[in-house]
Order: structure tokens, then C-alpha cells, then sequence
């Protein structure tokens, strides 16, 4: 007798649905066919053990399972439940067997039966939608990510038995309920760090205000101690919160990459990734066998923090100059080629010299002759020529760290913040795909960003004078622009 369920692979971040085809008929030997990696094949031994602890048994006639499209590559766990339940079926053991193709069923198998959690609910069950099934079947762990898809009944199972009775009684399991725009907006400020806790570094502070309302890359000079890392790590709490839509995407990701945390819905704030500088380029940027999403498709719609940018292997950095232009990553293998998407604000942060004190006022550099420029190049200029803001980061007085005044909360930041991404928001409501200053064109530079005649001979003498490249004129214009947004200004001022 043949069987058809559904299950879903994932490629990229997205889903694509799989038809578990089995027969059960005359012969010998049970086999896999459809391009199944080691880990699909080795599920025969689990289902079989699964099946029959259940107390039903397992064909010994011959069995062939068949994972269609057959030219698409099937990899992991995750068909283990799909496979047995269409086993069950084919060999006449299951009761309403017809009803399976109303499903999309995933879920890893333990020995004696237990459904184990899997990655990609999320664009499963957007791709579930999509195609009108009547619901999901999927392991409890991944229920609640799944069930932030509205329209579909996704059903969280802990145990194969539960699927077996739930096509015998479907009124067995209720499904998940989860209120995702109520728990995405309480969700949304809770922050435990905030801006007030930083004295001084006024000059900072606005800087990374810059940053944040335009999108703007910024990187953080300055001797150990002075507040780098604390400062970079307090920037998300001034970013605009995510909307709905960037929420599903950085979620999408999260959940491919197996991200997520336990039970969890919708990512509600702007994520931040903080990679140590031993990374390697593939984990930066996303590859491997079965093409993952890295560090900077994680960061999608938040912050790429580099600490120390010196001590990065250069050809890791290399590696980010195109996904900072493109937002996105493309990792090409031979039979496919799959978008991250990688929109991520990078801050890093560096000493100017290895031991920390070049330019400090106080103490002195102690190291040796050419150290500081070998030091400095380790960071390319094209990688540099890439950064919008280089901000001095000087240490702290002792009369500002022993003050007892109250500083700016992040609350208020991100009140401008938001504004100045707001007249942005209207600015670029006709470009799809830019809503930041950090992402217009030259074409749109043009139009957007007319200067004086006094801003424009002010522009002059610092090209000529600091020397610099027709990128560095454009990012330029891009943070004035900003600043501009932030003064509520319509015009860029000298």
C-alpha cells in the first residue's frame, strides 16, 4: 500500500515543502531514496526501534520510502516522524491514514518514541500557510515559534503515541494559541543596561546617537578602560524598536540557524552579536556543507560588535566589505546558491597601539618603533573607507566618575532617534529597500543632499586636507545629512 505525508526542508531561510512517499509491498530490505544525507538514512534504525516500543510493528516486507522533489538534498533529523507516521499508514496500522496529506508533520525521533525539537519552524510553518495545509504537526519545543503563524493549527507533540491518536481523534491535542502582537510590544523596552549608567563620554554618546538614527557604521578608538565595549553594548537601547515584519525576519533566521531559545516566540529587540576575534571568515559570514547563516546574518536588523578589530584575522574582515554594500550574503555551492540577509549596523572597537596608551594624556605609549603603524595596518583601508564615524574614545575623569548627578536615560535618545527615523521613513517611502541615510545611493545623494556654497567650500578644504577618497565624500554627506535629521533641520548647515 502507498502513503504520502508532508514534511519541509529548509534552505536558506526558507522552506520548501517534501513529499514522504512510502510503499509497503512484496519483497525484501527497507531503503531511502531522494538524495537523503546520512542523518535522513540512519532514521530507519530510530523509527523502527520507535515504532516498535509503541507496541506495533515494523513491515518486514520490502520498504521504500521515497523524499520527492528527488533533485533537492535532504538533510538532518526531521523526517523521522513523517517517515514512521507514513510507515504506519502504508502498513495498514493506522486508522484514518488518508488524512495525513492534510498535514505538514517534523519532528526528530528518540528510541522509544519521544519527539525531539528541530530547527526552521518558523519558515516551516510560513510555508505551511502558504500552500493551505490544514496544520503542523511539529515537536511541543518548537510550538510556540511556530505558532506565531496566524491561520494555520500548529499541534506541539511530545510523543509519537499523540500523533497516533490525534488522526484517530483529532479533538486529542488542542492547538497552540500564542497572542504575538501582545507579547512582541510588552516585550519590546524591557532593557536591563541603559545609557545612564555611562558618565561622562558626552561626546560618545552622541556619536553613537548618529549612528543609531542613520544607520551609520561607527568605530571606537581609544586606550583600555576608557568605556568602548560598555558604550557599544548600551547601543541597541536607543535603536527604534523592530517593527513586525523585521521581527519575522530576524526570527526566520534565528530559527534556521537553531538560535532560538526554548519556547520562544517572536524576537522583540534588535539583536547584538559580539563574535571573539579567533572566528573564522565562515563563521563570520555564513557557508559550511549545508550553508548556515554566520554571525552577520544573526545581526540582521541589529549590531555587529567587533571588540579589538586589530586582533581579527584579516581575510575574516576581508570577507564583510561586500555584505556591508550589499546587505545581503550569498553563499554559492556547487548544485545551489543561497541570500542571507546581513542589514547590520558594525561598531567595533579598538586601542591605538598594541599596548593601549598611544595619544594618552596621562601615560605613556611603551611601544616600540613602528609598532603602532604595523598595529594600524591590520585594518585595511577599504574596510576603514567603509566606517562612517571614527570617534576618539579619551578615559574618564575622576571628578565625572565620582559625580553623583543623573545623566540622560536611553529612553530619551531613542525618543530623537525614532523622530529622525521617521523623517526618514517619509523621505525614502518611494525606494524599496532603503530606510536609513547609511543605505542611499549616489543617485539619491544627489537629490537628498544639497549643501551651501559655504558647506561646500567648508567640504573642499577637508578633502584636500585630510586627503580623502570619493567614498569618504559620500559617507560624508550621509552623516550630515543625519545630523540634520536629528536638529529637525530640512537643510545641511556648514
Amino acid at each position: 500500500m502507498l502513503v504520502k505525508t508532508f514534511g519541509s526542508a529548509v534552505y536558506g531561510v526558507e522552506a520548501i515543502t517534501i513529499t514522504v512517499e512510502v510503499n509497503v509491498s512484496t519483497g525484501k530490505f527497507t531503503s531511502i531514496v531522494g538524495l537523503a544525507d546520512n542523518a535522513v538514512k540512519e532514521s530507519l534504525e530510530r523509527m523502527e526501534s520507535a515504532i516498535k516500543t509503541n507496541g506495533y510493528h515494523f513491515p518486514r516486507i520490502k520498504v521504500v520510502v521515497n523524499l520527492a522533489p528527488a533533485d533537492i538534498r535532504k538533510s538532518g533529523t526531521a523526517f523521522d516522524l513523517p517517515i514512521a507516521m507514513a510507515t504506519l499508514g502504508a502498513s495498514e496500522q493506522l486508522e484514518n491514514a488518508e488524512k495525513l496529506t492534510d498535514y505538514v508533520i517534523m519532528g526528530e525521533l528518540s528510541l522509544d518514541g519521544t519527539v525531539r525539537p528541530i530547527k526552521g519552524a518558523l519558515p516551516i510553518a510560513i510555508q505551511a500557510r502558504k500552500e493551505g495545509f490544514k496544520g503542523l504537526i511539529l515537536p511541543k519545543e518548537n510550538a510556540r515559534e511556530a505558532a506565531m503563524v496566524n491561520k494555520l493549527n500548529v499541534y506541539g507533540v511530545n510523543h509519537i503515541s499523540e500523533v497516533i491518536d490525534f488522526f484517530i481523534d483529532e479533538n486529542s491535542i488542542q492547538p497552540m494559541i500564542v497572542n504575538t502582537r501582545e507579547e512582541f510590544a510588552n516585550a519590546q523596552s524591557d532593557f536591563e543596561i541603559d545609557f545612564c549608567d555611562v558618565k561622562g563620554q558626552e561626546n560618545i554618546k552622541r556619536a553613537l546617537e548618529i549612528a543609531a538614527a542613520g544607520g551609520h557604521n561607527a568605530i571606537l578608538i581609544g586606550p583600555p578602560g576608557a568605556g568602548k565595549t560598555m558604550l557599544a553594548k548600551r547601543l541597541p537601547t536607543i535603536l527604534p524598536p523592530l517593527s513586525l515584519q523585521e521581527a519575522l525576519e530576524t526570527t526566520k533566521i534565528h530559527s534556521v540557524a537553531g538560535k532560538l531559545p526554548e519556547n520562544a516566540t517572536l524576537i522583540s529587540k534588535r539583536p547584538f552579536r559580539s563574535p571573539h576575534h579567533t572566528i573564522s571568515d565562515v563563521a563570520l559570514v555564513g557557508g559550511g556543507g549545508m550553508p548556515q547563516p554566520g554571525e552577520i546574518s544573526l545581526a540582521h536588523n541589529g549590531v555587529l560588535f567587533l571588540d579589538e578589530l586589530p586582533e581579527f584575522k584579516r581575510t575574516v574582515l576581508e570577507v564583510m566589505r561586500q555584505p556591508m554594500e550589499e546587505r545581503k550574503v550569498t553563499i554559492s555551492r556547487a548544485k545551489v546558491a543561497l541570500d542571507f540577509p546581513s542589514s547590520f549596523m558594525l561598531i567595533a572597537s579598538m586601542n591605538p597601539c598594541p599596548c593601549g596608551f598611544y595619544n594618552h594624556p596621562d601615560k605613556e605609549c611603551s611601544c616600540p618603533p613602528g609598532a603602532v603603524q604595523k598595529y594600524l595596518n591590520k585594518i585595511s583601508g577599504p574596510l576603514l573607507d567603509r566606517i562612517d564615524l571614527h570617534v576618539e574614545v579619551t578615559p574618564v575623569a575622576f571628578t565625572e566618575l565620582s559625580s553623583t548627578k543623573s545623566f540622560e536615560k536611553s529612553e530619551c535618545i531613542r525618543e530623537r532617534v525614532i523622530r529622525a527615523k521617521e523623517k526618514q521613513a517619509e523621505r525614502y517611502n518611494d525606494n524599496p529597500g532603503v530606510y536609513c541615510n547609511a543605505q542611499m545611493s549616489s543617485k539619491m545623494l544627489k537629490e537628498i543632499c544639497v549643501i551651501s556654497q559655504a558647506g561646500s567650500q567648508l567640504l573642499k578644504i577637508a578633502m584636500e586636507k585630510l586627503n580623502l577618497s570619493a567614498r569618504a565624500y559620500d559617507r560624508i554627506l550621509k552623516v550630515s545629512r543625519t545630523i540634520a535629521d536629528l536638529a529637525g533641520s530640512d537643510d545641511i548647515k556648514p
